[in-house]
């Protein structure tokens, strides 16, 4: 079984909305989310934000480092390697 895919993503938490901007030329997705970042509460949001953008539960989402900044790396356990690929595509190019 191969290794679940990996995306890696810039958060800007305190935002006057939450929303997934869509992804930059370097494939890292632009995520603002209005939750501070304090216990955690930041990274839920993000988590929550990835999964609805995504198409999937964020129990199916695993942080596998960032977890106290902005550049953080998710595991997407829950999609197939193309359909993340098909998620992924889905999302806006941003900063093109």
């Amino acid at each position: 079984m191969s290794a679940s895919p990996i995306i890696t993503l810039r958060v800007t938490p305190r935002a006057d909305r939450t929303e997934v901007m869509g992804r930059r030329a370097d494939g890292v997705i632009a995520v603002r989310v209005t939750a501070a970042p304090a216990d955690g509460k930041a990274n839920a949001a993000v988590m929550k934000a990835i999964a609805d953008a995504l198409g999937t539960r964020p129990s199916g989402l695993t942080l596998v480092s960032g977890h106290t900044g902005r550049d953080k790396r998710i595991q997407v356990d829950s999609l197939t390697p193309d359909e993340l690929t098909s998620a992924l595509e889905r999302l806006k190019r941003i900063g093109d």
